[in-house]
């Protein structure tokens, strides 16, 4: 066991509620392709979050990050957890969200979706191109490119959040 309770939450939505997510793939296009996920239900109610009860934060990619960084709740709550220094992973457009925080990148070594790439930079942070299915960590926060990542996004966010791993 792995030992950590995780909530997926979206603004305005509630426990049990389905949100409709988006899949990117990669099909030797300039860019990546899009097509309709899967409809995912949320298991914790965003009213409901207090930040300071959580250990870190995963912010995954796709479109999302786009509409969620207009929104200061969110906004706020990222904020607790880059002031706080605890742990923050980011993949793919997810580095956007951080991109609206007044300092959370400044300085700081980052990746995401490469189009992202300006926008971690005019943000004080030095925007690094890595391979799709790595991993970069500079000190309380791991960011990658995309979902080709995850395993090593969860390994280096895991050892972040200090977790031993026992079967």
């Amino acid at each position: 066991m792995i030992g950590h309770t995780v909530h997926a939450v979206c603004p305005d939505k509630k426990s049990g509620d389905k949100i409709a997510t988006a899949i990117h793939d990669f099909e030797g296009d300039q860019t990546y392709t899009e097509k309709k996920g899967h409809n995912f239900a949320l298991n914790y109610s965003f009213d409901d979050v207090k930040v300071a009860d959580y250990a870190g934060l995963f912010i995954p990619g796709g479109r999302a990050p786009e509409y969620l960084r207009l929104n200061e709740k969110v906004l706020k709550m990222v904020e607790h957890f880059v002031t706080s220094k605890k742990p923050i992973a980011a993949v793919c457009h997810g580095v956007q969200i951080l991109t609206a925080i007044k300092g959370a990148l400044s300085g700081k070594k980052s990746s995401g979706y490469y189009a992202c790439g300006p926008e971690v930079t005019c943000a004080g942070g030095k925007y690094e191109k890595i391979d799709v299915d790595g991993a970069l960590v500079d000190g309380n926060l791991v960011t990658a490119v995309a979902w080709p990542s995850h395993p090593a996004v969860l390994k280096d966010f895991l050892k972040l959040l200090g977790t031993k791993i026992t079967l």
